[in-house]
C-alpha cells in the first residue's frame, strides 16, 4: 500500500459514520489538488497514492468493514490491483475537464491495470542506429532491423491449441493468488489476519493450458523478424531517439496497445573527426620549419577539401575555427565549426645536412 499509516478517515478529512458519497466528494476534492498532473510538488504524488488508498478501503463495503473492526491489520496484504480494479475514475470526474485525470492514473503510479483501467501498454523496444558522419550530415533514409515478440497467430494469444481454450485453476478461481485468513490474539481482542500469497498450483498464472499451442508452446507468443524504414533528420543529435509509435512490445493484457520502438542515433568512430554536437574537431600536425614560417595546408572537410592558411609563429595545441565547416544543426539552424587543434611533428630521423642546420639553428638561439 502506498503512504504512510494514517487513519484513512483522517487522511480523508471525513467522519467516521461519512456515507460513500461524502467520501467520494472529499477525495474528488483533494485529488483536485495533488493530482501530479496538476501538482508538481515533491510530495504530491505521496499524498495522491496515500488519498486513492484511503479511497479505495472506504467505499469498498467489505474492505471498510475490516478496517473499521481490525484497522490496518485488517486490510494489510492487498496488491494495487486488489485495491484499484474497483474504481472509475471518470465516473468521480466526468467530463469536467480535468486533463489527465483519467483511469490511466493508477496504472502509472502504481503498475497496475484493472478491470475498469485501460489495459496497460506493452513496453517499449530500443535499438541503437550507428552511421556515418555523412549520413548525419545529410540526413538519410535507413532500415532497421529488429526483433519482437508479437501475439502468436495461431491461438491468437491464449497458448492453448486451437479448438481447445485454458483451463481455470480451481484453487485460486484463476486468481492467481490464495488469500490465507487467520486470527491472532492481541492484548486489545483477536485481529483477523490476511495474507496474500501466489497460488501455489498454478504457480500464479490462474490457468492451465493441457493442449499447449504449436507455434508458440503455449507462451501465447513468437518472436518475429522485423524491419522498418526510420528517417533520420539532417543533424540528427547524438542519443536523439526517434519514436515509432506501436512498434515496441505487445501487451501482456487483452486488448493493451503494444508500446512504441525507440531508434537512438549514434555516431560512428570517423578516422579524422570527432563530434562534439555540431562541431567537429580534426588534429593537424604541423612540421618546425611550417610553424615558424607558416603554410598553406589542404584540409578535409565534410564538403572536400579547403585551403586553410596557418599563421607564423602557430603554437602547440592552437585551435584555428573553420566557420560553417561543421555539421548542420538538427532542424536546419546553420551549421558547425570545424576546429583544427595544431600539433608539432618532431622529426625522429633526420639527415645530415638537417642536423647540421638544425645545429646553427640552435647556436642562432643561444
Amino acid at each position: 500500500m502506498a503512504g504512510p499509516q494514517r487513519d484513512y478517515y483522517e487522511v480523508l478529512g471525513v467522519p467516521h459514520d461519512a456515507d460513500k458519497q461524502t467520501i467520494k466528494n472529499a477525495f474528488r476534492k483533494l485529488a483536485m489538488i495533488y493530482h501530479p498532473d496538476r501538482n508538481k510538488s515533491p510530495e504530491a504524488e505521496a499524498k495522491f497514492k496515500q488519498i486513492a488508498e484511503a479511497y479505495a478501503i472506504l467505499t469498498d463495503p467489505q474492505k471498510r468493514k475490516e478496517y473499521d473492526a481490525h484497522g490496518f491489520a485488517g486490510v494489510e496484504g492487498f496488491s494495487a490491483e486488489d485495491l484499484f480494479s474497483g474504481i472509475d475514475l471518470s465516473d468521480i470526474f466526468g467530463d469536467a475537464g480535468f486533463g489527465g485525470m483519467g483511469n490511466g492514473i493508477f496504472g502509472d503510479l502504481f503498475g497496475h491495470s484493472g478491470k475498469h483501467l485501460h489495459p496497460a501498454r506493452g513496453r517499449d523496444l530500443r535499438v541503437q542506429l550507428t552511421l556515418p558522419l555523412e549520413k548525419i550530415n545529410q540526413g538519410s533514409e535507413e532500415m532497421v532491423h529488429f526483433q519482437r515478440p508479437v501475439q502468436c497467430p495461431t491461438c491468437k494469444g491464449c497458448g492453448a491449441a486451437p479448438g481447445t481454450a485454458p483451463r481455470t485453476c480451481e484453487a485460486c478461481g484463476g486468481s492467481g493468488r490464495q488469500i490465507l485468513t487467520r486470527q491472532q490474539k492481541q492484548a486489545k481482542g483477536n485481529v483477523q489476519v490476511q495474507q496474500i500469497t501466489t497460488c501455489p498450483v498454478c504457480q500464479g498464472r490462474g490457468e492451465f493450458i493441457d493442449h499447449p499451442c504449436t507455434s508458440c508452446r503455449g507462451s501465447g507468443r513468437t518472436q518475429k523478424d522485423d524491419k522498418l524504414k526510420v528517417t533520420i533528420p539532417a543533424g540528427a543529435e547524438e542519443g536523439m531517439a526517434l519514436r515509432i509509435p506501436g512498434h515496441g512490445l505487445p501487451s501482456d493484457e487483452p486488448g493493451g496497445e503494444a508500446g512504441d520502438l525507440y531508434v537512438t542515433v549514434r555516431t560512428a568512430a570517423d578516422p579524422q573527426f570527432v563530434r562534439r554536437g555540431p562541431d567537429l574537431w580534426h588534429n593537424v600536425q604541423l612540421s618546425i620549419p611550417d610553424a615558424v614560417l607558416g603554410t598553406t595546408l589542404r584540409v578535409d572537410t565534410l564538403d572536400g577539401k579547403v585551403d586553410v592558411k596557418i599563421p607564423p609563429g602557430t603554437q602547440v595545441d592552437e585551435v584555428l575555427r573553420l566557420k560553417g565547416k561543421g555539421l548542420v544543426k538538427f532542424g536546419g539552424y546553420g551549421r558547425g565549426d570545424l576546429n583544427l587543434r595544431l600539433g608539432l611533428r618532431i622529426p625522429d630521423n633526420i639527415s645530415e645536412e638537417e642536423r647540421h642546420l638544425y645545429e646553427q639553428l640552435r647556436k642562432l638561439n643561444s
